[in-house]
């Protein structure tokens, strides 16, 4: 089959497609699959650059982002049969082989039906996000019919699916943007307020909509000097969730002085630790996101897609910055 290998760490140009063996099946739960669609992500762009978890098992195929056709499945399998349509988050982080192939193997428990209403490149692209804002939203900060949430970067592969989860469950939803296009893009999606981070002070506007409280939730997709500031815009005994690995100029005093919850988040944990259950919940979790795309009530926007061949390409888009949506390799372009 042909798959994008990485052979060594580096700048995109490392990515390169080549002919290798298609996975076999190891387990009787496991599912063979025809790559339909492969999403990238920012975790892809870091370990293509900085290496993966696993720098002894090179090559490897990047990829966490799934959707396809079942094409063989487990003797053990009972939720999926040959020409099933599913998505799934698992491989790509170096141990497991990843998505950006033809073919992959994944277990059953970690898959997911594809709603009929959307396509396969807007699947691929939405695992990865999809686990990331539900487990960020609900699991961690335990949003709330009624509450306020204050989500960054709400154009962005994450913060789109977050405000869409948000509003699904009533909240009301403020998200910072860079321009005025993602401003609209953002209200499209049901935000009660987008704030020009660039132009206005974050803060300020959140306390204003908030009558001098906060919001009860505030996440953090950007890291730094955001954190801080969310910190400053969330309420007293509010939750504070961030992707990112906190600095040592975090200023955690004022979360400690408004007794602030703080989270950390990252889907990657269960499959890099081997942590199953919590694999089956994020296979749960994709379950749980399809209903609401078969509801209109989530939509997945996917700003490029692109041939398999084309991975370095992908990979450039992302490191530009300023992504809106997602981007998606699909294998027959």
């Amino acid at each position: 089959m042909r798959a994008v290998l990485m052979h060594n760490a580096g700048g995109p140009e490392v990515l390169t497609q080549e002919e290798v063996d298609t996975p076999q099946l190891q387990s009787p739960t496991e599912l063979l699959v025809r790559l339909k669609a492969a999403g990238i992500n920012p975790v892809d762009t870091k370990l293509r650059s900085r290496g993966t978890y696993y720098p002894d098992r090179l090559p490897t195929i990047l990829g966490c982002d799934g959707a396809g056709i079942v094409e063989a499945v487990g003797d053990r399998v009972s939720r999926f049969k040959p020409g099933d349509e599913i998505f799934f988050c698992n491989g790509g982080i170096g141990g497991h082989s990843g998505n950006y192939a033809e073919m992959a193997v994944v277990d059953e428990a970690f898959a997911a039906r594809k709603p009929a209403e959307i396509s396969f490149a807007e699947a691929g692209a939405a695992p990865l996000v999809l686990i990331t804002a539900w487990e960020s939203m609900f699991d961690r900060a335990q949003l709330q019919s009624g509450q306020t949430a204050l989500i960054h970067a709400g154009a962005g592969g994450v913060g789109h699916v977050a405000i869409q989860l948000a509003k699904s469950v009533g909240a009301q939803v403020i998200t910072t943007v860079g321009n005025q296009s993602k401003a609209e893009f953002v209200r499209s999606l049901g935000a009660d307020m987008a704030v020009h981070y660039k132009q206005e002070d974050v803060v300020a506007r959140v306390t204003a909509f908030t009558d001098g409280i906060g919001v009860d939730v505030g996440f953090d997709t950007v890291g730094g000097q955001t954190l801080d500031q969310t910190f400053e815009a969330v309420r007293i005994y509010g939750d504070v969730v961030t992707l990112l690995q906190p600095g040592p100029e975090a200023n955690w005093k004022t979360a400690c002085l408004r007794n602030q919850r703080i989270s950390l988040e990252l889907m990657l944990t269960p499959m890099h630790q081997s942590l199953y259950e919590a694999q089956k919940h994020q296979g749960w979790i994709l379950a749980q996101c399809a209903k609401l795309m078969t509801e209109d009530k989530l939509k997945i926007h996917v700003s490029h897609q692109l041939p398999l061949a084309e991975a370095a390409e992908a990979h450039r888009l992302i490191e530009a910055g300023g992504m809106t949506g997602k981007v998606v390799l699909l294998r027959n372009l």
